[in-house]
């Protein structure tokens, strides 16, 4: 996780870079345990999106350039809330993705993502950590930061 970690090892408050670097690796420690979930996170012209990639990685996902391959797809786009995208998905979504099948398509609020500050990436990697192994991690921001996206 070197990338987090040098975000992190840039907070000048001690007690919060311990506190950031906890969580890191609690699901760190983890996601050891745990298959790799392949995941495509797009944008609103169904554009692969790789601004996620390295958090992906680091919650225990395998980026894939392929849709018809991923079992999990997020759509975030920075600039754009979760409401925007409410209402753009669905006709960018396809039958025939086993993330539709799967009923595993999740929106992420990125209007105010801040890739440079470790409190946001930090949150980042707990939300995309849930929505790859829910039954792993709860960290209480569905609905706030991210929505799973109900295709059926």
């Amino acid at each position: 996780m070197s990338f987090l970690n040098a975000v992190i090892n840039k907070v000048k408050d001690e007690t919060l870079r311990e506190d950031l670097q906890e969580r890191v690796d609690i699901i760190q420690h983890k996601i050891k345990f745990m298959e790799k979930v392949p995941v495509a996170c797009l944008d609103t012209h169904n554009k692969l999106n790789y601004a996620l990639e390295e958090v992906i990685v680091d919650a225990g996902g395998l980026l894939h350039d392929f849709t018809d391959t991923a079992k999990v797809v997020i759509y975030m786009e920075k600039g754009r809330t979760m409401l925007e995208l409410m209402g753009i998905v669905p006709a960018l979504l396809q039958n025939t993705w086993p993330a539709v099948a799967y009923n595993q398509v999740y929106l992420m609020n990125g209007l105010d993502l801040d890739f440079d500050d470790a409190r946001d990436l930090v949150a980042l990697l707990e939300d995309i950590a849930e929505m790859l192994h829910p039954g792993s991690f709860v960290f209480g921001n569905e609905g706030i930061d991210w929505l799973s996206f109900k295709t059926q």
